[in-house]
C-alpha cells in the first residue's frame, strides 16, 4: 500500500491576526451581519467536509494513512461533536497505519480541559499551540487573541490530560521586538520542554493589516533577524533540540511526520476549502470560494478532482498548506454558485526534480544521491553538475558521502540556493 497523509482545513478563527493572509474567516459572536461565520455556517461546512472525505475515500483504497493534520484557522473552535464526526469519517473509510500521527492546531484560550480529554479519546496524539511570543506587548501588536499567561494555562492543561507530543509555534522579527525579548521567549519555551518547536520569521504579506501599518512600527533589521535565527538554533541545541528543517526543532524521536511528507514529496490529500493535494505526481486544489466549494462537493466534482480524474493543469498550482496563502471571496452560501472542478496538474519530470532539490534541501539531512537516481534514473551530477559545483565552491552546499546539504551560510541565503535548481 502507498503511504498517504491527510490535511483537513478548518477555516474559522476568533479573529484574523494582523499578519495573517491564510484562507480563514472570523466567527460571529452574535447576530451581527458582518460577513463573519455563524454557528450554522460552521455546521454546514462540517457536513460538506464529512461528505467530501467519504466520497474521496474510494480513490484511496490502496493507501495507508500515516498522518492527519487538522489546520486552519483554529480547529479547536469546533464543537467536539463536530470534530468527532470528521475523524470518524476518516477512521471508517480509510486505512490507518498502526502509528498514525494525528495533529491538531489550536490557539491558547480556545480549549478547556474537558475538550482536551475528548481529543485524546478521538485519537489525536499531537497538538500544535500557536504562542508566537512570550511578550504580551508583542502579541498585542500582531493581533493575537491571547496572553502568555493564557498560553501557559492551555499548555499545562494539555500536559495534565496526557498529551506527550506538543509543538509550540514561535515567530521572530516582530514589530518592536529586540534580540533580548526574543531570547526571553526562547528561554521560557525551552524551559517548558515541549517535544517540538517551530520558529519562523515574520513575513509581511501584502494586503494584511500589519503590512498596511508597517510604517507605524520599528522592525528588527536584517542583521538582527539573522541573529535571532542563529540564536534559535544554538540555544535550542543546548537544550536538547535538534534542527531537522530550516525552521523546525525537535527532541529525539519527535520530528513532525506530517510536515516531512511535504518536504520529501510524499502523497497527501487535502480536504476542505482551498485545501491542496498531491498524489502520484498529480496536483490539484479545492475551490477557495465558499459557494463554489459547496457546489464542488454537492455535485460530485470531488471525484473528478482526485487522482483518477482528468483535468487540465492550472497555471500556478499550489504545493501545500504553507502556499495556500490567498484571499477568498466571501460569497454567501445561499447564492447560486457555478460548480468549479479543480484543475489537475500532472507534474513534469523537471518539476519533480526541482521540488526534490528545493524541498529536500530544507531538511538538515539534505538530499540523497541514491534516492535521486532511484526516482529519476539519472545521477544527480548529470542533471545538476554545474549548479552543485558552483554552490559547493561558494561554500553554500556540502557533499558528505551520498548526502548533499546546505551549509550554515547556505541556510542564510537559502532562497538564492533553491532558485539555482530551477530549470530555465
Amino acid at each position: 500500500m502507498r503511504d498517504l497523509s491527510i490535511y483537513i482545513h478548518i477555516p474559522f478563527c476568533v479573529r484574523k491576526c494582523l499578519y495573517c493572509d491564510f484562507l480563514s474567516f472570523p466567527i460571529s459572536t452574535g447576530n451581527e451581519k458582518t460577513g463573519k461565520m455563524s454557528g450554522e455556517d460552521i455546521e454546514s461546512y462540517v457536513n460538506l467536509l464529512v461528505k467530501e472525505i467519504e466520497e474521496q475515500s474510494i480513490l484511496y483504497k490502496n493507501h495507508r494513512v500515516i498522518s492527519i493534520f487538522l489546520g486552519g484557522g483554529t480547529p479547536s473552535l469546533l464543537e467536539t461533536v463536530q470534530l468527532r464526526k470528521i475523524l470518524e469519517q476518516i477512521y471508517t473509510h480509510y486505512t490507518l497505519s498502526e502509528a498514525t500521527e494525528i495533529t491538531m492546531e489550536m490557539n491558547p484560550g480556545t480549549v478547556t480541559e474537558e475538550k482536551l480529554r475528548e481529543y485524546i479519546t478521538y485519537g489525536i496524539n499531537r497538538i500544535s499551540i500557536g504562542l508566537q511570543s512570550a511578550n504580551n506587548e508583542e502579541l498585542m501588536r500582531i493581533g493575537r487573541i491571547h496572553t502568555y499567561e493564557t498560553f501557559l494555562e492551555t499548555y499545562r492543561m494539555a500536559r495534565r490530560v496526557g498529551f506527550t507530543n506538543i509543538n509550540i509555534d514561535l515567530m521572530s522579527a516582530l514589530p518592536e521586538q529586540s534580540t533580548a525579548s526574543y531570547r526571553d521567549t526562547l528561554e521560557r519555551v525551552a524551559a517548558l520542554g515541549p517535544e517540538h518547536i517551530s520558529a519562523y520569521s515574520l513575513i509581511l504579506e501584502e494586503g494584511t493589516p500589519l503590512y498596511e501599518r508597517q510604517d507605524s512600527y520599528s522592525f528588527p533589521s536584517e542583521e538582527e533577524d539573522r541573529q535571532m535565527y542563529l540564536m534559535t538554533g544554538q540555544y535550542l541545541a543546548e537544550h536538547g533540540y535538534h534542527r531537522y528543517e530550516i525552521s523546525n526543532y525537535a527532541q529525539e524521536g519527535y520530528e513532525c511526520r506530517h510536515n516531512k511528507v511535504y518536504w520529501q514529496r510524499g502523497d497527501y490529500v487535502g480536504f476542505g476549502l482551498g485545501a491542496a493535494s498531491m498524489v502520484e505526481e498529480t496536483r490539484w486544489s479545492n475551490p477557495p470560494d465558499r459557494g463554489q466549494y459547496a457546489e464542488y462537493v454537492r455535485t460530485g466534482c470531488v471525484l473528478s478532482a482526485g487522482c483518477s480524474g482528468r483535468m487540465k493543469p492550472p497555471e500556478s498550482p499550489e504545493m501545500d498548506r504553507s502556499e495556500q496563502k490567498r484571499t477568498a471571496e466571501l460569497s454567501e452560501p445561499e447564492q447560486a454558485a457555478q460548480p468549479v472542478c479543480p484543475q489537475r496538474h500532472q507534474i513534469t519530470i523537471h518539476e519533480q526534480m526541482e521540488e526534490f532539490m528545493f524541498l529536500g534541501l530544507r531538511m538538515m539531512c539534505g538530499v540523497d544521491r541514491n534516492v535521486f537516481y532511484q526516482k529519476f534514473g539519472q545521477k544527480i551530477e548529470e542533471v545538476y553538475g554545474d549548479v552543485l559545483q558552483k554552490l559547493c565552491a561558494q561554500g553554500l552546499l556540502l557533499k558528505e558521502q551520498d548526502c548533499i546539504r546546505l551549509t550554515e551560510r547556505g541556510i542564510d541565503i537559502s532562497n538564492y540556493v533553491m532558485a539555482e535548481f530551477l530549470f530555465d
